[in-house]
């Protein structure tokens, strides 16, 4: 009785492995990121994937339309760390960022280079402002005396200054 129970349970979870196998293989998602999300036009944007941990060895470089050129994979480290830094391009919108795993698996993450409006309205004249005047004026220290000591005992180097004892 045992023993056709454990078969029973052995071949339920061979069944239910069978089912579940083909799912997770299809929604198999590389592990790697794009950072910043939001770029100002023409600036820099990183990307980094580990494959030991979940991301892949890359066999391309990381490309888009947002990209001034393509993204090349420069540095390496641990766990089979691959990054690397680009610039995007000028024109804002949505973009999408892909490259292709040494196994074939293609990947991909969404950016937007963002718009920045202007912060000023640009000026109407050519001339420039006139500066102003300060309101209080401080008045001019008066000019010391020089005074040229004498001797020693002017200049204040008696042998009782406070730490002034050389031994």
């Amino acid at each position: 009785m045992v023993k056709k129970a454990i078969i029973g349970a052995l071949v339920l979870g061979a069944a239910q492995l069978a089912v579940i196998m083909p799912a997770a293989a299809e929604a198999k998602d590389v592990s790697w990121f794009l950072a910043p999300t939001e770029v100002e036009p023409g600036g820099q944007i990183y990307a980094e994937t580990k494959a030991a941990m979940g991301g892949c060895g890359p066999a391309t470089p990381v490309t888009s339309p947002g990209f001034a050129a393509p993204l090349q994979w420069t540095i390496g480290g641990n766990w089979g760390k691959a990054a690397g830094y680009g610039k995007v391009g000028k024109t804002p919108g949505k973009y999408v960022a892909t490259f292709t795993c040494s196994d074939g698996t293609k990947t991909s993450r969404a950016f937007t280079i963002i718009g920045t409006p202007p912060t000023t309205k640009p000026p109407t004249t050519t001339k420039p402002p006139k500066p102003t005047k300060p309101t209080s004026a401080k008045p001019k220290p008066k000019p010391q005396v020089a005074v040229k000591p004498v001797g020693a005992p002017q200049t204040g180097g008696g042998a009782f200054a406070p730490m002034a004892w050389d031994w």
